[in-house]
């Protein structure tokens, strides 16, 4: 791999516009069915606290809400993901959107008739994370597809800005609306908006390569996800930053309702205007983003991100003014979103095509996961000390974020994870695809005087093949002929190993010719198939 120590500003005249993605049709009409559908989250949002906090003094049922939102993506975040490298990525987004359509709805009629109770409030916002953690992974996988890829941060970017619009209206509107006439009509609403974005994507005629091997199935396709995120130092760098910041700044907008009705003595209305500055500082942050990052790289975006979010905690925790709490939550939003869409720019960027949307699963199961985490247990310190909670919770924000610097974001921002040209391997027997397990060997032949260094690079090589399928990995020495060496790897099955000569990226192939200059002569490569299964194959 080749990585670098920082990450250059752009020039401006390189620098894209903030607003160039929108010039792509679909990527365009998918922009305004995302903002529908976020305000429609956010009113949602609103409605659901609120209702909570008439069924309940509990702030732990409360922050409850959060949980139960963002607690499935936890669950389902790599599974999630598979099915959206398995599946046709646009389908499964019309089924998770139909989904959550249904569940709103539901919700509205319930509330309508006053049959809804906290635990039923619950599982039905439980039900609707269960759609969102279906559509993230997919979601965000797609993005690629749609924008010229130096356009592609910026749509991350406007991806962000249609999350923290909604979050800007839907808050505000759901307010007055819950204010006016009542949660109820909050969740129809928002039953409406994923209908919109249903619409959308049944009209997208999305290509799909068509590969001839067999598919893969859920669970081979869930080990390949996690194995790829055990081997890529790039990936982990950026989980790690990630759960560090998302653990305590969770406790922002888990613990902003209590806030708002205990401590502020504000109505719905108040509340949602608190949730719009939030959301106003957010979305004008995905609107500069393109000049912020021309002046700070990902690790400085991170750090002060963290910082100003461990400042609003603060704020939050000991302010009892209701405009020194929304100008604090204004600054809070807007380095929510750098520091989110800067990690999630980190994430996409360490995954190459094959299993993206596994990856970004892992990055939604550690980002939205850990602020459901974090939820409920700001929440449960919430319920003994609301002050003692933000607090304690800056202060865990700041020490992890100086604990955690060292896995840098930008150390591997310039990997080039573009396919590389395949090769099928030479063979005369030809197994069937579920042969296996396959063992492939590849013999060196290395100088004694190259040996300490050859074997430490193979540990690059180790990664790159366990990243793309290999099971077990071993480098042996001759002991007979010294300067011989025998690397051996094993995947599940012959399809599975194809699909590694697929797999392989552009810097793959540099981790693989890096240890050429210590090798003498040819390389040679040898593929053994279980005798035992290849027996099978010969029954009746």
């Amino acid at each position: 791999m080749t990585a670098t120590t920082d990450s250059a500003p752009s020039s401006p005249q390189n620098r894209p516009s903030a607003w160039a993605p929108l010039r792509h049709r679909v990527f365009f009409w998918l922009f305004l069915a995302q903002i529908a559908s976020n305000v429609g989250s956010m009113m949602q949002s609103v409605g659901a606290a609120w209702l909570m906090g008439d069924l309940t003094t509990s702030p732990t049922l409360v922050a409850l809400v959060q949980t139960a939102t963002l607690l499935p993506v936890f669950l389902l975040g790599l599974p999630a993901g598979a099915l959206a490298d398995i599946f046709d990525r646009r389908r499964l987004l019309i089924v998770s959107q139909s989904w959550m359509l249904l569940t709103a709805l539901w919700l509205a009629v319930l509330s309508f008739a006053d049959l809804i109770a906290p635990w039923s409030l619950l599982f039905l916002t439980f039900s609707l994370g269960v759609g969102a953690a279906l559509t993230l992974p997919a979601w965000q996988a797609i993005q690629p597809e749609l924008v010229p890829r130096a356009e592609f941060p910026q749509a991350v970017a406007l991806g962000a800005l249609t999350f923290n619009l909604g979050r800007a209206i839907g808050p505000a509107v759901g307010g007055v609306i819950v204010a006016t006439a009542g949660p109820p009509w909050v969740f129809l609403l928002n039953a409406v908006s994923f209908l919109v974005v249903v619409a959308v994507l049944m009209r997208w005629r999305r290509r799909v390569a068509v590969s001839t091997l067999p598919a893969e199935t859920m669970a081979g396709a869930m080990r390949a996800g996690l194995r790829y995120g055990a081997n890529s130092r790039a990936l982990r760098h950026v989980l790690i930053r990630s759960l560090t910041f998302v653990l305590p700044a969770g406790a922002l907008l888990s613990l902003l309702p209590v806030v708002a009705r205990d401590r502020l003595g504000l109505g719905s209305g108040g509340y949602g205007l608190l949730l719009a500055c939030f959301g106003v500082g957010a979305a004008l942050a995905a609107v500069l983003r393109p000049r912020i990052d021309a002046v700070l790289n990902p690790d400085r975006m991170v750090e002060l991100g963290t910082i100003v979010i461990a400042v609003v905690l603060l704020i939050d925790g000991l302010a009892t003014n209701q405009w020194v709490v929304g100008a604090g939550l204004f600054f809070g939003g807007g380095a929510w979103t750098l520091t989110f869409t800067t990690t999630n720019v980190a994430a996409q960027s360490a995954l190459p095509a094959w299993v993206r949307a596994r990856g970004m699963g892992l990055f939604s199961l550690v980002t939205v996961g850990g602020l459901a985490l974090g939820s409920a247990l700001w929440g449960l310190v919430a319920s003994r000390s609301l002050v003692g909670a933000q607090v304690l919770a800056a202060v865990t924000l700041l020490v992890g974020g100086l604990a955690t610097r060292r896995w840098r974001v930008s150390a591997f921002q310039h990997l080039d994870l573009s396919p590389a040209p395949s090769d099928d391997p030479i063979i005369t027997l030809v197994p069937r695809p579920t042969d296996g397990p396959v063992l492939v060997s590849v013999t060196y032949q290395v100088p004694e005087a190259d040996m300490a260094e050859f074997t430490s690079t193979m540990r690059r090589v180790e990664r790159q093949r366990r990243r793309t399928g290999a099971r077990r990995w071993g480098l042996y020495r001759d002991l007979a002929a010294p300067d011989l060496v025998l690397e051996v790897f094993v995947v599940e099955s012959w399809a599975e190993h194809l699909r590694q000569h697929d797999r392989r990226t552009t810097t793959d192939l540099v981790a693989l010719d890096i240890v050429r200059p210590f090798v003498r002569g040819d390389v040679a490569v040898a593929h053994y198939v279980s005798a035992y299964s290849l027996a099978d194959s010969d029954q009746p």
